[in-house]
């Protein structure tokens, strides 16, 4: 799976409520933290990142993920990409739907296994 695809595939996990952490890298010694910011969340480390993203998969349900403008760029062991996403979701305990324009941003490394997020960025888009 290049790139894109894995892209892509975590898009699909997101709307079928499926694990999302196999989609972080492992921090290597010597790497700095990888860091993950979300529409309403700040997580650094691969470990706290993997536990967000379980927490939120098991908080959530009934996602929409709609990617309108997807580049991707891949070099050798590394890969950045962009997109602008409409996308939803409802609290599984409160029943509370959100829903949001943002804008995602992220980088990723090739491992043995494909490759991995090492940083994700997500924002919420706001008119002024």
């Amino acid at each position: 799976m290049n790139a894109r695809e894995t892209v892509r595939s975590y898009y699909d996990a997101l709307r079928a409520g499926d694990p999302l952490a196999p989609y972080v890298a492992d921090e290597r010694d010597g790497d700095d933290p990888y860091v993950k910011f979300g529409v309403s969340e700040r997580l650094v480390g691969s470990g706290r990142i993997r536990e967000g993203l379980r927490a939120q998969t098991e908080t959530t349900t009934d996602w929409r993920v709609e990617s309108r403008d997807l580049r991707v760029t891949e070099r050798d062991d590394h890969a950045w990409f962009s997109d602008a996403v409409a996308m939803a979701w409802t609290d599984a305990e409160t029943g509370r739907r959100r829903e949001f324009d943002t804008r995602w941003s992220g980088t990723l490394a090739r491992r043995d296994d494909g490759w991995r997020f090492v940083g994700l960025h997500v924002s919420a888009a706001v008119d002024f």
